[in-house]
Formats: C-alpha cells, sequence, structure tokens
C-alpha cells in the first residue's frame, strides 16, 4: 500500500469489514502476550512444582549411574533400562508439560477471542517473493520489532543480572547443604528467580498490546470511497432503492383507489383533506380507513366517491383527526369512536332512504371530536 493511499485511509473500519478480516484470520494478536502468559505458567509451575520434578529428576538421574553386571553383557537389557529412563522422566514432567499445552493454547484468545479460519492456513505464495520479504524486514514495522527485540533483551537481561547478583550468596552456599536440602532450596531460588525475571516483561507486553490493537485498527482503516461502495452493496443503489419505494407508493396508491367504491362514507375538510371509512359489523370491531389523502389526492378521492355514489359527508375537524390519527387499512383511534358512530348512523338511515323511501334525516351538523386530535401529532 503507498503512502498517498495510506492517507486516503482515514476512516475506522466497518463492522462488515472487521466480520470479513476476521473470517480471514486478520486479527489483534501479540505475540508478546502469549510469550509472556507461557512463560509465567512454566514459572508458577516450577514454583509450587520445582521441588518435587528436581526430586524425581536426581532420582532417575541416580538410577541412570547405576548398571547391573548384566547390562554390560547385554545391549538388550541397556535399551529397555533406557526407555523405562524415559518414561519415568516424561512422568515426572508431564504436570508442567500440559500446564504449558493449556496456556499456550489459550493465551492467543485473551486479546481477541476465540479464531479459527481456514482461509490462514492457505499457501499464499505472495510470501515467497524476496523484493516484499526485503520491503518487510527494512520496513516501519521491521524496525519496531528490531526496537523490541533490543528493549526484550535489555530488561530481561538487565533484571537477570540483577537477579543473579543479589542471590550469589545463596547459590554458592547450596554446596555445603546436604542433597535434599539443596534441591528443595535450589528448586525455590530457580523458581523465584525464573518468576521474577518473566515478571519483567509485563513493562513489555503493557507496550505491545495495545500498540497491536492500534496497528490493526490502523490496518483496516478504509478510504471514504470504500464506505461509500460498501453502503452501497449492503443497502443498495439509493436510486434503485427510490425507485422501488416509487413503485411500492404506486402500487399502494392503486390497492387504496380500488378500496374507495366499497367504503360507505368520505370524510371531507372539504378540499384539503379526504378519509374514506368502512364499516362490515360481522367482521370488524370498529371502522376501518380504506382510503386517506391530501390536496391533489384528497381530490382523487373525492371524485372516486361521487363516481360510486359513495356519500361524501363535510366535517372538517373529524376529517383532519382521521388524516392524522388513524392509520391506512387499520381501524380508527377510540377516542373517535363516538364521532364516527354519528356520521355512520347518518350515513346508513340516508342510505334507508334513498333505497326505502320514508322521512329525509336530518342533515348532521358540527361532529364533535376530542381537543387536540384535528392537529397533526
Amino acid at each position: 500500500m503507498s503512502e498517498e493511499s495510506d492517507l486516503e485511509r482515514t476512516e475506522p473500519a466497518t463492522p462488515k469489514r472487521i466480520e470479513k478480516a476476521r473470517e480471514d484470520g486478520q486479527v489483534a494478536r501479540s505475540q508478546e502476550l502469549t510469550t509472556f502468559a507461557v512463560l509465567m505458567a512454566a514459572a508458577v509451575g516450577l514454583w509450587f512444582l520445582g521441588a518435587d520434578l528436581l526430586g524425581k529428576l536426581s532420582s532417575i538421574m541416580v538410577g541412570g549411574m547405576q548398571m547391573e553386571p548384566e547390562m554390560a553383557f547385554d545391549t538388550n537389557l541397556m535399551l529397555i533400562r533406557l526407555n523405562q529412563l524415559a518414561f519415568e522422566g516424561l512422568w515426572a514432567l508431564w504436570p508442567i508439560l500440559l500446564l504449558l499445552i493449556i496456556v499456550a493454547f489459550f493465551a492467543p484468545m485473551l486479546l481477541s477471542g476465540w479464531l479459527f479460519s481456514g482461509k490462514a492456513l492457505l499457501p499464499d505464495f505472495k510470501r515467497l517473493n524476496p523484493v516484499q520479504g526485503f520491503t518487510r524486514v527494512f520496513s516501519m514495522r521491521g524496525l519496531i520489532e528490531l526496537v523490541k527485540a533490543i528493549a526484550k533483551s535489555l530488561i530481561i537481561g538487565g533484571v537477570g543480572i540483577l537477579v543473579m547478583w543479589h542471590n550469589k550468596d545463596t547459590v554458592l552456599g547450596l554446596v555445603t547443604l546436604p542433597i535434599d536440602l539443596g534441591i528443595r532450596h535450589m528448586s525455590e531460588l530457580l523458581g523465584f528467580s525464573f518468576l521474577f525475571i518473566v515478571s519483567a516483561m509485563m513493562l513489555i507486553v503493557a507496550i505491545d498490546v495495545p500498540f497491536q490493537i492500534w496497528e490493526h485498527a490502523k490496518k483496516l482503516r478504509m478510504t471514504k470511497e470504500q464506505i461509500r461502495k460498501e453502503t452501497k452493496e449492503s443497502e443498495g443503489d439509493p436510486q434503485i432503492k427510490a425507485r422501488i419505494r416509487n413503485l411500492q407508493r404506486e402500487a399502494a396508491r392503486r390497492r387504496m383507489m380500488a378500496e374507495i367504491p366499497k367504503a360507505d362514507v368520505v370524510v371531507t375538510n372539504p378540499t384539503h383533506y379526504a378519509v374514506a371509512l368502512r364499516y362490515q359489523g360481522e367482521s370488524m370491531h370498529a371502522p376501518k380507513v380504506v382510503a386517506k389523502g391530501v390536496h391533489l389526492l384528497a381530490a382523487r378521492i373525492r371524485e372516486l366517491a361521487e363516481e360510486n355514489r359513495v356519500p361524501i359527508l363535510e366535517a372538517p375537524p373529524l376529517a383532519r383527526a382521521l388524516y392524522h390519527h388513524a392509520e391506512l387499512d387499520t381501524e380508527i383511534p377510540e377516542t373517535l369512536y363516538t364521532a364516527v358512530a354519528e356520521v355512520l348512523a347518518y350515513v346508513f338511515q340516508l342510505r334507508r332512504f334513498r333505497e326505502n323511501g320514508g322521512t329525509m334525516p336530518q342533515p348532521l351538523g358540527d361532529v364533535p371530536i376530542p381537543d387536540g386530535l384535528d392537529q397533526a401529532t
């Protein structure tokens, strides 16, 4: 990646980019953290199990120095004895080895969690390119790794020298102790010294872990064009989405217009709002809004209502309240039950008069509605 493109990558990685990198096995890893965890586990193991381990190993060594006369004339017996001693050595070491295996397996998960990616196991022939290898060695990362290696050598070497200098008299005094007591003291000294030296790596880990997280985030950074492209791929082309929304609105409008001839009444403002209502007592708990609109759409609703002989009632407050507070193809809110019931009662009376004659119903006056419902929320 060129320096110019690095400067262009100024945006944090998107969740999709991070997930894709994780699938490819690209996560923040700190080799220093893994090394520290394994060495610390070894130090703790030596601290608690060192005396028992050294005792078993010394017994194995003593047994290996002993030889029965018949072994001098039969090499098969010597091989059997060697196998026996090797098995005893492994049996003495297995608690520490098992601890190290477990820690080495779980330590890399401390930073980025569990991850298994088959893509990371695939061969990458680009890594065999000597030019790229030379570039990596003399890159900024190569310089940082060199500085880290020098810092580790200085810190661990310096702490090791201090520990040895502090315990020089104790080490020299071990030769004066009985063998059993000397082994126990030597195991404690080894465990303490190893634990103290490994603890010095905490400074390196405390610097390396944030650096690895920052470097991984920097490596995944994206340009604004990449983010726009990803958004376009994820959510679709805005122009196509707008076209789809227009088609969906047009289809919904056609369905709405097809319901107007089935309406029982159209409540108007009279010119700005129009809401068509339908009520079937057998299948509905309350009247339902089958069409609504403002301005030109309201005019079209009124035209269709007139063409299909659907009663049109002027009730401006009720029309505004229904438009603002009742959703299309849903039942009206309970707060408007009383007002709509008055309208439907008048419409049904008018329908009976037209069909059967009789007394003409009195014109419906103002339809009262609760305060504030004729305003948009």
